[in-house]
């Protein structure tokens, strides 16, 4: 198997900042932390955790006079050892650490922006495939936002979480965060992942694939802030590109499926 990739949430958090105005002002210098547990962890499709549960944690610091921002965000993963195993060797990693920084604002008219870097880092792993060193990965986004909707460019500048030869590989994003009704947030997203090169003559083209998601979720004031939230997700990807071990065989980590939520930010 060679895994694409990993997630992190953190664009549609960046775009809810932008949706509405904050009433209140706010300090030159703000620090804020989260924590969420989730069903399955999903990066662009994809899980990490052969569909099992994942505990999250993270900080941000902005700079809102400025619009600097960096930040970090942990979460435990088990693609990287079940790389191994569909292999036959040892693989070692169970954690991913993604540390990022970039400046955001307005543009004018209504448009807003977000450009930055975000290296995702697992420490220890060993994850070794024809010449590739390790999993971690260094990307380069810019991101455009409108009200509710923001289109997003990502490229690696290393290969692609230990794919040979996949550097400069590609992801784009489209979505929109939409309030609904009784402060129900209505989350839609289409995204693509072009992954380039090849290995061994042959094109990486094939682990190419789209993935969506249609999600709702909600923030409870009276249950200290927690918010809870559901999506139905999945990709185009065909049986036996990427797969991950499961009890009963092997299975797509592109399947369709639901994914439960429960974070806070403080």
């Amino acid at each position: 198997m060679k895994k694409l990739i990993l997630a992190t949430a953190v664009a549609a958090s960046f775009v809810a900042s932008f949706a509405h105005a904050e009433d209140a002002p706010k300090p030159d210098n703000e620090v804020t932390f989260n924590a969420a547990v989730v069903s399955d962890y999903r990066y662009r499709g994809l899980t990490q955790t052969r569909f099992d549960p994942a505990l999250q944690v993270g900080a941000d610091y902005t700079h809102n006079p400025t619009g600097l921002y960096a930040g970090t965000w942990l979460t435990n993963i088990k693609w990287i050892k079940d790389a191994g195993k569909l292999t036959n060797t040892d693989t070692k990693g169970n954690v991913e650490w993604d540390i990022y920084g970039g400046k955001r604002g307005d543009i004018g008219g209504g448009f807003t922006y977000d450009v930055g870097g975000l290296y995702y880092y697992y420490p220890g792993n060993t994850l070794a495939n024809s010449g590739v060193k390790n999993a971690n990965t260094f990307e380069l986004y810019g991101q455009v936002g409108y009200g509710p909707a923001y289109f997003k460019y990502s490229q690696s500048l290393t290969n692609l979480f230990g794919n040979v030869d996949s550097k400069y590989s590609q992801y784009f994003d489209l979505g929109a965060n939409v309030e609904t009704f009784y402060g129900v947030m209505l989350g839609l997203h289409v995204g693509r992942q072009n992954v380039k090169g090849s290995n061994a003559g042959v094109s990486n083209d094939q682990y190419s694939y789209t993935d969506w998601k249609v999600g709702l979720s909600k923030t409870f004031d009276d249950l200290a802030g927690i918010t809870f939230g559901v999506a139905y997700l999945g990709t185009n990807l065909k049986d036996g590109v990427q797969t991950t071990p499961a009890s009963d065989g092997l299975k797509n980590v592109g399947k369709s499926g639901f994914v439960v939520s429960l974070s806070k930010t403080f």
